[in-house]
């Protein structure tokens, strides 16, 4: 453990994610963390990097089971540029994302033309 261990509370103000979050990183194996003599749970300070990496994946659409398995260059660098081990999954999420919103606009086409025509379009 580093020189001033941070507690679950202080990782969470300095990342902006919620002890809840961060406790749930922790038990999926995403943070390394040692509890004190208090059986509070105590983080590195690089915890701080950790949690922003994972928040980041998070909001690119990739699970924790999926961010778990990625390589250390990943989720222990901040702003860390995309490894050859992930491209593969990375493009995977895009092509996933793509197709959503595909139906969606399908979807939004069909209700637009419901609106415009007042009746329920046939099925393409």
């Amino acid at each position: 453990m580093d020189k001033d261990p941070l507690t679950i509370g202080k990782l969470a103000g300095a990342t902006g994610a919620s002890v809840r979050s961060i406790r749930h990183y922790d038990e999926h194996g995403l943070l390394t963390s040692v509890r004190g003599e208090n059986g509070y749970r105590l983080f590195p300070p690089a915890a701080i990097t950790q949690v922003r990496q994972i928040q980041r994946m998070i909001a690119t659409g990739f699970s924790l089971e999926e961010i778990r398995s990625f390589p250390d260059c990943m989720r222990m660098i901040e702003g860390a540029a995309a490894c050859t081990q992930t491209t593969e999954a990375q493009r995977k999420r895009l092509a996933s994302i793509e197709k959503q919103i595909l139906d969606l606009e399908r979807r939004r086409a069909r209700l637009l033309k419901t609106l415009a025509d007042g009746a329920v379009p046939p099925l393409d």
